[in-house]
């Protein structure tokens, strides 16, 4: 279904609308995110960029949007996939323009973005460190503005999630603006409370999406007392709780959810 193409009024289906940034490979957190809230009732708005993913050294995954809407549609929601550079200081209102006219207003914003080439102290490059910061701090900040700017939702059912991480050493510029994220998501759950917003953050550890070596896993797994490596379901449950009614009375929140891993 290319809810793109409906119309404003074909658009509104009684179901709330989330939008989900960063959704581009089906084995990702942000795809099992998207696919838990299509599961517990949302309409699912999700945003890529496959420009990174090629950077990447797992590629471009050739019609992973198109498949995680697949799933999203099996759940009985309407989706819409949006390409989004997110380095762009305009691609955020870009970004719930679309997502409005689309869908219809945006209810939760789960924020799984980011930019993560490892470089430390020594050779991290300024252009390396202004990419990191525009893409990991400055888009969630300008997501979160358009967020507060534009929530028509009842008092306390609008949510805010990001995804973070505490790894710094070794990968300076990710880890460095990730904090910076933490902070300003953080501080969404203070400056939007006359609208009954929550914001949390979730650093969700070493999780398997294609990316760790064998021996990296048998290193997690070795330092994890549940003796497992993190999955995107993992992630992606935990975000559901938090987005749903239940979820309310958790706000400002930095959560840890790594299965214990020390």
């Amino acid at each position: 279904m290319n809810a793109g193409a409906m119309s404003a009024a074909e658009a509104r289906s009684g179901r709330p609308v989330a939008l989900v940034t960063g959704v581009g490979r089906t084995i990702g957190i942000g795809a099992a995110i998207a696919e838990r809230l299509a599961a517990s009732g949302w309409d699912v708005a999700y945003s890529y960029w496959t420009p990174y993913d090629g950077r990447m050294a797992w590629g471009v995954e050739e019609g992973a949007a198109e498949a995680v809407g697949a799933l999203i549609e099996g759940h009985g929601a309407r989706h819409l996939a949006v390409s989004a550079d997110l380095a762009d200081p305009a691609s955020p209102a870009r970004l719930f323009d679309r997502v409005e006219a689309g869908l219809g207003p945006v209810g939760a914003l789960v924020m799984s973005h980011a930019e993560s080439v490892d470089s430390g102290l020594l050779d991290t490059t300024v252009e390396s460190f202004d990419r990191h910061f525009a893409v990991n701090a400055r888009a969630s900040w300008l997501l979160i503005r358009e967020f507060g700017l534009r929530f028509t939702g009842a008092f306390g059912t609008g949510r805010i999630v990001a995804l973070t991480s505490d790894h710094t050493a070794g990968n300076l510029p990710y880890g460095a603006s990730k904090g910076a994220l933490d902070r300003i998501t953080r501080a969404a759950a203070r400056e939007l409370a006359h609208l009954g917003v929550t914001a949390n953050v979730v650093d969700p550890g070493p999780t398997d999406t294609g990316w760790m070596s064998e021996q990296h896993k048998a290193d997690m797994v070795e330092h994890t007392p549940l003796a497992r490596i993190g999955t995107p379901q993992d992630a992606a449950h935990l975000i559901d709780f938090l987005c749903s009614p239940q979820g309310q009375w958790v706000n400002g929140q930095l959560l840890q959810s790594s299965g214990g891993l020390k």
